[in-house]
């Protein structure tokens, strides 16, 4: 699955009609946020996550969210089960990005 675009509007749909969705909240001056793109984007299309809506958001854009997930630095993650907050904070590695997606895959 590809990673696609959203916004504060399109997250409240998504998470509601997608099972399992992550996040990844960026910032335009974050080099780590830089970094982890590519990791995060080949990791999207690896079969084992194919039931996971991958989305990626600015932050500073997206003022409502930012706060439900109480955004406190970038890249900052946020995974979502059936409509609800399941897990959020900050993964710099792509260590600590898998583990978050191992967590959610757990969730039946």
């Amino acid at each position: 699955m590809m990673v696609t675009e959203s916004n504060d509007n399109e997250l409240r749909k998504i998470i509601f009609e997608r099972s399992k969705v992550i996040v990844k909240f960026t910032a335009k001056d974050c080099p780590v946020c830089k970094a982890l793109e590519p990791k995060y984007r080949k990791i999207s299309e690896e079969p084992v996550y194919q039931e996971i809506s991958f989305l990626r958001m600015d932050a500073k854009e997206n003022p409502v969210s930012s706060r439900e997930v109480k955004l406190k630095g970038t890249p900052f993650f946020a995974t979502y089960h059936n409509g609800t907050l399941t897990d959020c904070g900050i993964a710099a590695t792509e260590e600590e990005l898998r583990e978050m997606l191992r967590r959610l895959l757990q969730l039946s």
